[in-house]
């Protein structure tokens, strides 16, 4: 018999970020979600920390309740919502099981490495691991993949994470809701992944016809 309790009780979105330049969209994604008191189970690759190093001059550091800490401050949120991080090692995490129920999952920023790994279900690390279960369940799963140019490499590989349900969020912009600073823009993209998820936290401006 199911415990009513724990049914009632909302499911986490899985926010993975992978080792691709545009951390701030992780971080906003994270702002609005814990701002509006979702759980969210994070799991950052081993190359994020290589990235918060190079963009920000930041040491992200490696033990998952200093994460959740760092993440906090990083999104201006240091209470309200759930937020529990994980190692990518740690492929025993309760996000790498298919019995473990969520909202899904969003890969933010997508690197095409992980878009490679995703599309040819190869499973290293807890990210990729995670991202594998969504599809396998018949979940969602959003990635964000922040590249450019596309060769045809990368986009055979995003249609191929199309086709097996994956939905794809480039992170592009746009400018009818007449963006004035950086967050703007990135809240455009971080608003249209959560979309995915009929998740409506972030203040946008919405298109409404002329």
């Amino acid at each position: 018999m199911s415990n009513p309790v724990a049914s009632a009780l909302p499911r986490p979105l899985i926010l993975g970020v992978s080792g691709a330049s545009g951390l701030i969209y992780a971080v906003r994604a994270l702002k609005f979600l814990l701002s509006a008191d979702y759980a969210i189970e994070l799991v950052a690759s081993k190359a994020t920390y290589m990235v918060w190093q190079a963009e920000q001059d930041i040491r992200m550091p490696a033990e998952p309740l200093q994460q959740e800490q760092f993440w906090r401050q990083q999104a201006g949120v240091l209470t309200g919502g759930q937020l529990t991080c994980h190692s990518a090692g740690d492929v025993g995490a309760n996000i790498a099981s298919g019995s473990f129920r969520t909202l899904g999952m969003l890969v933010m920023p997508c690197s095409m490495s992980t878009v490679a790994k995703l599309a040819g279900g190869l499973s290293s690390d807890l990210l990729e691991r995670a991202a594998d279960v969504q599809l396998k369940e018949g979940r969602k799963l959003v990635v964000v993949p922040r590249e450019t140019p596309l060769s045809l490499i990368h986009l055979r590989n995003l249609t191929t994470l199309a086709e097996a349900g994956a939905r794809i969020v480039p992170a592009i912009p746009a400018w009818y809701h007449q963006p004035q600073t950086i967050e703007d823009l990135v809240d455009f993209v971080v608003a249209r992944a959560l979309d995915q998820f009929e998740l409506d936290c972030v203040p946008l401006k919405r298109w409404e016809g002329h």
